[in-house]
């Protein structure tokens, strides 16, 4: 195991390289855990009117009915995403950790392919991710209240 402070630095580069993506996991988790709180608090607020009986009408009282089904489904896809994400950041801390043991020679007995699939494993969270966000969004943009009654 050579411990020059050239060997270590190269070590460590290496080992960090993937934390670059851990940045963009972390900030997607930031955009998402947003997404879901606005939806909740949405979700609070027609609950609370629905249960208070501020609509009177049959048709303002099916559109809200409507809306907070809509924002479940909305918090329900905010959830997976986040699991998605949060399980990308598992993946890849796990790759950092086994490239800079790997590098260090502390575990010269396990097999590279552990690098490559919690790499690849870690990636394909971090699409499926995002592309439960980009659902998410889509819904959301269709669900919105454009024909809502004029009198909610």
């Amino acid at each position: 195991m050579d411990v020059s402070i050239d060997a270590i630095t190269n070590n460590i580069q290496l080992a960090l390289a993937p934390v670059f993506l851990l940045t963009a996991v972390a900030t997607l988790i930031n955009a998402i855990s947003g997404r879901l709180a606005r939806t909740v608090d949405r979700m609070r607020t027609i609950q609370n009117a629905l249960y208070e009986g501020k609509f009177k009408d049959q048709e303002s009282l099916k559109h809200m009915e409507v809306e907070a089904n809509e924002a479940k489904i909305r918090g329900r896809l905010c959830t997976a995403a986040i699991f998605f994400d949060v399980l990308s950041g598992v993946f890849i801390s796990l790759t950092v950790l086994e490239l800079f043991f790997f590098q260090a020679g502390a575990a010269r007995s396990l097999q590279t392919s552990y690098v490559i699939w919690t790499f690849v494993l870690g990636l394909i969270s971090f699409m499926t991710s995002l592309l439960i966000v980009l659902a998410e969004v889509v819904y959301a943009y269709r669900s919105a209240g454009w024909r809502a009654p004029r009198n909610y």
